[in-house]
């Protein structure tokens, strides 16, 4: 009997090509795109998932009120670990890692010794021994247990030791770091490579030198270890006794206000578990590594599924719409002894057919349109081939999908009377039918939500682009590793100023953009009674030369000049979000009180961008400092192919022995964005494949309609009937749909991108030409759509269309 149903679906599937392949074609999309939605998803929930004791690592987080707002924060003070290591035995592990550049993260000059050649490495930490036990590092060479024990080691990747030591021998090699020949060290460990799903990324570890042993720096991420079966809510709550412990005591030896160690008190410490570190943390903890978004995750989700449901409504409107063309077929059966359970049974099988041809199109069409998706969305996705499950679940999926496509079909199907149908008193299912509305109904709701969403994130990333920042990022060539110049750095900057291309130059890491310099402090105004509490606000180290290179605008007062002796030694310059926070309505003059040094402010700047738009402009302060973690050229206006060349040849002058790495600071500003224009993109793609599927069942609606209605046609256009009613009468009732579908999209499609743009501090405004674009676009795809089908049939002679009869 099996072999009998495949025998009648496989003959079915062969006699209606057209539409064979609009099911099929439609089926084969929705699963492409639920299965590249399902690999992105596995990847972004997979991250840190590859510990072995993954449910008992946990990174530590502060969280107090500060002036009535919730603060976080992942920085801790150096022996913050240590203590709690000692203090709560549910603690079985305690380690700090630093990824501040200012330490000796991020980005140094590398050389073997032997080596003239300084080569530009990214991805430098540094951890101690028991972060290193706490990470799980696997060494391929050295000893796990004293890898990071002693001063001037350094663990280096697989990879890296394989670029530097083809022979594969890397262990005790003297590495100089910056061309430091003062100070070498030593590898003490060849690591095998951090998985890309790891929200730390690193491909050099260096020991923690830091002797400022103090609670009141906070510089380091703390990861622990706990003891199994511990209860973490009660951990956490045993932890705030550090606070009066240990941070207390010496906030009250730095002088400070009875006010200050009360918002202190309100600290917590929460334990946020490793798992939950890429893809869930706040963006007030500003730790500056790479995040994804759990809502995002959701989201796609949600696609994924209404990308598979259009798929599906097409299978049964089509299914439905088709019913007048098998009704006789199903009464002749009848007619003759077929049960009914076997024609539920026949059209069960034809689905799962159908399934089953779509899912293998569907995989082939993901594995096509991968690398492409993997350019998009900046991963390295992979068919999990190789995964017992994979090839079982998505045979399952199809057998379950193909036979929800069709049980409605086949239990509508199966149901016509063999009286009624072979007396041709059966009503043709193309022309009413209220299912097959309400179905086109939900496709054209779910592509008209995604084609304003599709708008308002090309809208607000254009904002992003185009939004006035406060400083000129323009023409701005950022030199990377500058502080190997050593002592040169003064007499580099004087020979790039003296070439003709260039316009000005400082030299500084502090830049406002990711993964520059940063530096967190809290001030007072000397003299001023505001209860002790302070401000946060970022200090900056720059030259003299910074606020005019960056183009930034001075507000009142002065920028810093070299005729003013004391400005090197205790001048400031604050932005006017810090002069407000501060409440100096005349801040020149004022002295400011960071619990380090006294400093009198020059002048007052206009705020500036130097986070993402996601995040409000925060209190800022410059000061001269020395730190020449990178050099940033002004160029003036020009080839600037021309003024690279220059600025290489004065660079290899001086550093014969290390390329020129450099980027643009528009490039980089851009980069600050990129995992939103990366969502934007997949979302996007994702957007045109559900509007695909919708389009593929409305053309296939269109064209039976036309088929079923062939001889009213025929008979209107004999009795004079012009073309434009004929039009009318085949397209009035889809764009009445649309049009319903419009209406209902517009307050859904507000409602979550309002919700969307909550994550930016900057944002648009939604205005109702953006919904009236999405409609248009609907209309417009539609009309398209279903005008192939009804220009044909009104411009078809009405001699064919009769010929039956």
């Amino acid at each position: 009997m099996f072999k009998n149903h495949l025998n009648i679906a496989w003959r079915t599937i062969k006699k209606d090509k057209l539409f064979t392949i609009i099911k099929v074609g439609g089926f084969a999309v929705g699963i492409a795109a639920c299965l590249l939605i399902a690999l992105f998803i596995r990847n972004e929930v997979g991250y840190d998932r590859y510990y072995a004791k993954k449910d008992q690592i946990y990174r530590v987080v502060f969280q107090g009120v500060f002036q009535g707002e919730v603060m976080k924060s992942t920085h801790f003070q150096l022996p913050f670990a240590d203590a709690i290591q000692s203090d709560f035995p549910e603690i079985a592990k305690a380690g700090k890692v630093n990824t501040i550049e200012i330490f000796g993260a991020g980005k140094r000059g590398f050389r073997v010794n032997g080596s003239r050649e300084n080569i530009f490495e990214e991805n430098f930490i540094l951890a101690d021994q028991e972060a290193f036990d706490i990470l799980e590092i696997n060494l391929e060479q050295g000893d796990v247990s004293t890898a990071l024990t002693n001063p001037k080691s350094i663990v280096i990747s697989k990879s890296k030791a394989d670029k530097y030591f083809p022979n594969g021998n890397a262990l005790e090699k003297t590495i100089f770091l910056d061309n430091d020949t003062s100070s070498p060290y030593t590898v003490t460990g060849v690591m095998k490579d951090i998985p890309k799903n790891s929200h730390l990324e690193f491909d050099f570890m260096l020991p923690v030198e830091d002797t400022n042993v103090n609670w009141t720096n906070q510089n380091y991420f703390t990861y622990v270890q706990v003891n199994p079966n511990t209860n973490i809510q009660e951990l956490e709550q045993k932890m705030s006794s550090i606070v009066e412990k240990y941070i207390i005591p010496a906030q009250i030896k730095r002088g400070r206000s009875t006010a200050f160690l009360d918002v202190l008190r309100t600290a917590e410490y929460k334990l946020q578990p490793v798992t939950d570190i890429y893809l869930k943390s706040d963006l007030k903890m500003q730790d500056g590594l790479k995040h994804g978004d759990i809502k995002f995750v959701w989201l796609f989700a949600a696609i994924a599924v209404f990308v598979l449901v259009l798929a599906i409504i097409n299978f049964i409107n089509l299914s439905t719409a088709k019913s007048a063309n098998r009704a006789k077929e199903v009464g002749l059966r009848k007619t003759i002894g077929a049960f009914r359970n076997n024609l539920v049974n026949q059209f069960l099988t034809e689905s799962v057919l159908f399934s089953i041809i779509s899912f293998v199109l569907g995989v082939l069409l993901a594995w096509t349109l991968l690398p492409a998706f993997n350019e998009i969305a900046a991963k390295s996705i992979v068919l999990p081939w190789s995964e017992w499950w994979f090839a079982p679940l998505l045979l399952i999926s199809a057998l379950v999908t193909g036979i929800l496509a069709g049980l409605y079909p086949a239990f509508y199907l199966s149901a016509f009377r063999p009286a009624s149908v072979l007396k041709g008193k059966m009503s043709v299912g193309s022309k009413s039918g209220r299912l097959r509305s309400g179905l086109v109904v939900f496709q054209f709701t779910t592509s008209v939500i995604l084609i304003i969403g599709t708008l308002i994130i090309y809208r607000q990333m254009d904002f992003i682009v185009s939004k006035e920042l406060g400083y000129d990022k323009e023409r701005v060539v950022v030199l990377e590793g500058t502080n190997i110049l050593g002592g040169k750095m003064e007499s580099f900057k004087e020979q790039l100023i003296s070439l003709s291309q260039v316009k000005n130059v400082t030299s500084t890491n502090y830049l406002p953009i990711d993964g520059a310099s940063r530096n967190g402090n809290t001030f007072n105004v000397e003299g001023q009674d505001d209860g002790g509490r302070g401000i946060q606000a970022q200090i900056w180290k720059v030259d003299y030369d910074y606020i005019e290179t960056l183009g930034i605008q001075i507000k009142t007062g002065r920028a810093f000049s070299k005729e003013f002796a004391y400005d090197s030694i205790n001048s400031i310059v604050i932005n006017t979000k810090m002069a407000s926070e501060l409440g100096l309505q005349d801040p020149i003059g004022k002295k400011l009180d960071n619990s380090n040094q006294v400093f009198t402010i020059i002048g007052v700047i206009e705020d500036f961008h130097f986070k993402s738009l996601k995040e409000d402009i925060s209190a800022l302060s410059l000061v001269i400092g020395n730190d020449a973690g990178a050099v940033s050229v002004k160029l003036e206006k020009g080839n600037p192919t021309e003024a690279l060349a220059s600025i290489e040849k004065v660079w290899n002058k001086n550093v014969p022995n290390q390329a020129l790495n450099y980027t643009f600071l528009e490039q980089s500003f851009a980069q600050m964005h990129a995992d939103v224009q990366r969502i934007g993109r997949i979302f996007n793609s994702f957007a045109l494949f559900a509007i695909l599927v919708a389009c593929l069942g409305l053309f296939a609606l269109s064209a039976f309609m036309v088929e079923q209605r062939r001889k009213e046609i025929s008979i209107r256009r004999v009795l004079g009937a012009p073309f434009k009613n004929i039009y009318q009468l085949l397209t009035i009732d889809f764009l009445k749909l649309i049009v319903i579908s419009i209406c209902i999209a517009i307050p859904i499609g507000w409602y979550l991108m309002s919700r969307w743009l909550e994550d930016f501090a900057y944002r648009i405004t939604i205005g109702w030409g953006t919904f009236l674009t999405a409609g248009l676009i609907a209309l417009g795809i539609a009309v398209l759509t279903i005008s192939y089908q009804s220009i044909g049939a009104a411009l078809l002679q009405p001699t064919k269309g009769l010929r039956s009869e």
